[in-house]
């Protein structure tokens, strides 16, 4: 009975500091285990800054990207799909909150991106104008955002990978899309390799534009680099499996 009482009051203590923390304590202790790679623990911090402070404009964008990120690695469809439209959700919020704010458009036009590369040839073509605005206008807002430059080349390399299903529903929709080059899309990857080299996924869709582009020299370089990046990210260790496999096929 005493060991059950013990155990009930270390409870009580623990969940009273918690709440007694601040939401910029909160905040810094998420962001601290982000670089620890442990991305549920704070996404759950994220989530209680946002349950006393709703319109906290860090939370809700670092939300929106863990919750990005989490669907793109999950394979359950229906488990990927509440990811995306969870971060999706806290973007908008994000966007309305600071329209201008660099990140909240970044964080819109990645769950935007996401979420149409799982839909179908309408949706897909109908947030494609959508993902280019938010990722231009997080570089208007920061014109070194690196990120969002990998966005946009993302962006370049689906627009010319578009199905002839997509093409048509792109013409039927709008009479058409604005146009994406492989070169456009190299361009972009470069500025954000010039920007953040340190982005292990910059890397792996760099290599694949490059490969397209018949460029192969130019593939391996950027493969053996990216191999001996440093993880930042939970996905990097993964991505750099994906990047051995390719270089390895290369050579």
């Amino acid at each position: 009975m005493l060991n059950k009482a013990l155990v009930l009051a270390f409870i009580l203590l623990i969940q009273g500091i918690a709440y007694g923390q601040t939401a910029d304590e909160m905040i810094d202790q998420a962001r601290t285990l982000e670089k620890q790679m442990k991305e549920a623990p704070a996404l759950g911090l994220y989530k209680d800054v946002l349950k006393i402070q709703p319109d906290n404009i860090i939370a809700l964008i670092g939300a929106s990207e863990i919750c990005s990120r989490v669907g793109n690695r999950v394979t359950d469809k229906d488990e990927k799909l509440k990811n995306y439209n969870d971060a999706k959700t806290y973007a908008e919020q994000a966007v309305r909150l600071a329209p201008e704010n660099a990140d909240a458009n970044y964080v819109m036009a990645v769950a935007m991106g996401r979420q149409a590369l799982i839909a179908g040839a309408k949706e897909k073509v109908t947030a494609a104008r959508e993902v280019k605005r938010y990722a231009e206008l997080a570089i208007k807002f920061n014109p070194n955002y690196a990120k969002a430059y990998l966005v946009l080349g993302k962006w370049n390399y689906e627009m010319v990978n578009l199905s002839t299903l997509e093409k048509t529903a792109a013409k039927l929709l709008f009479g058409g899309l604005p146009e994406g080059t492989l070169q456009q899309a190299i361009n972009n990857y470069e500025k954000c390799r010039q920007l953040d080299p340190s982005i292990v996924l910059n890397y792996f869709e760099l290599a694949k534009a490059y490969k397209d582009n018949d460029e192969q020299d130019k593939c391996i370089e950027v493969l053996k680099k990216a191999v001996g990046l440093r993880n930042v990210y939970l996905d990097d260790a993964n991505i750099k499996v994906e990047c051995r496999k390719m270089l390895d096929a290369l050579q």
